[in-house]
């Protein structure tokens, strides 16, 4: 057994072991493969309550987090009602208190019912937010965000920026490249995300503002992000598993592969893997976006936009990216705890932390998921790492049945 994270509380981390393997069993008798990490953080996901709890609840989603090995989340406000007041935020503070198994931190709106025509409460929301944001939304206006940057940088919080200009979108609902052309699909062209970053990145140097590019896709994106870094800008960004690891060559008629941004072009996916290894891109979201079975049962044209990923984010990318030589583990430990929880000022406790075993091999089954949303793209996929055991504030979580072990 091995401890990643010198913060972990190791008498914490051995009761746990000890918990799932039987207080009677020895370390010799855990597999070398199990191994301890800090709990994973994902600053970008959709728990659908208030307002589109048969998508999913704060309870299921926090359950799925927990399953996944994450102990800290935070959710994006295109709910109903949207959080752009205290009065409306206290929504969902109260079944947060309630029904949270994890850390869940909110974000709120950047503007009035995420209608980017008037600035949220952003002042009395403050002290109860991770950060703002209009996620499902760009701001369409430079005028309008430049008033709600400034108005953060007052405050001391990020921005976690949708970029995405809806002219340019203009119908579109899967990526405007080879695979759009060929089947008759309305694209979405690239600029359609780069173009408002471009803009963002003018508007956070002049405002100072702290400023966090959502689920980013474009090779355009990464390199304007990568250079505005250079010229000293506040920016951070995040993209998520299925961008690292698809692209638009993988797409079938099949809802289960419609998202936004949409999967891109194969170049796209390297100049992203390009920005994980130099520092360009910060943090691995999922983007956890559930949706019901009728809704993503209609096709790429017909289908809602998002798919579900906090239960399978880890193996997936340690499958894909370490176990190929991609990125070492330590690399993808910051990527998914430490550099999120910096930049959001979530928690970090000695008795936070999840057990895996790296070697066991299954394939990926929604059926399995505790999320209500089943629609991934990655099921069937065959992947190596199991969840055995996610610890929050000393206290479990989630624990796995049917342990393997060695005698």
């Amino acid at each position: 057994m091995r401890i990643y994270g010198s913060h972990i509380d190791t008498e914490a981390a051995r009761e746990a072991l000890l918990s799932l393997f039987g207080p009677s069993v020895s370390s010799p008798f855990i597999p070398d493969s199990v191994v301890v990490f800090p709990g994973f953080a994902d600053v970008h996901v959709h728990f659908r309550e208030p307002g589109f709890s048969y998508k999913e609840t704060i309870a299921t989603g926090s359950a799925a987090a927990a399953h996944g090995g994450y102990t800290a989340v935070c959710t994006m406000p295109n709910l109903d009602p949207v959080p752009d007041s205290l009065d409306h935020l206290r929504v969902q503070l109260d079944v947060i208190r309630r029904d949270a198994v994890t850390d869940v931190l909110p974000f709120g709106a950047l503007t009035v019912g995420e209608r980017g025509e008037t600035p949220a409460d952003l002042a009395a929301m403050a002290p109860w937010v991770a950060g703002f944001s209009d996620d499902g939304r760009g701001v369409q206006t430079a005028a309008m965000m430049r008033t709600v940057m400034l108005e953060a940088k007052r405050l001391g919080k990020v921005i976690s920026a949708h970029c995405e200009d809806e002219a340019l979108r203009a119908g579109g609902y899967i990526h405007d490249g080879a695979y759009a052309k060929a089947h008759g699909h309305a694209g979405i062209c690239s600029e359609s995300e780069w173009g408002p970053i471009r803009r963002d990145l003018a508007l956070a140097r002049e405002t100072g503002c702290a400023y966090h590019v959502d689920h980013v896709s474009t090779k355009e994106s990464v390199e304007l992000i990568r250079r505005a870094k250079a010229d000293g800008v506040d920016v951070t960004c995040e993209t998520a598993p299925h961008y690292l690891l698809l692209d638009e060559s993988v797409l079938q008629e099949d809802g289960r592969f419609k998202m936004n941004p949409p999967l891109r072009a194969p170049e796209d996916r390297e100049a992203l893997l390009e920005g994980l290894k130099d520092g360009t891109i910060d943090m691995i979201v999922t983007d956890h976006a559930p949706h019901s079975a009728d809704e993503k049962a209609k096709g790429l044209k017909g289908s809602m936009m998002g798919v579900v990923g906090l239960e399978t984010a880890f193996p997936l990318l340690y499958t894909g990216l370490v176990k190929t030589g991609v990125i070492p583990l330590e690399k993808l430990l910051d990527l998914l705890t430490v550099n999120p929880r910096r930049r959001f000022g979530l928690p970090v406790r000695a008795d936070d932390f999840c057990v895996w075993d790296l070697q066991e091999t299954y394939t990926i089954d929604p059926a399995d998921f505790l999320s209500k949303g089943k629609s991934t793209p990655f099921a069937g996929v065959t992947v190596n790492g199991r969840c055995l055991l996610t610890v929050r504030g000393g206290n479990v979580i989630y624990k796995q049945t049917n342990l393997k072990t060695e005698e």
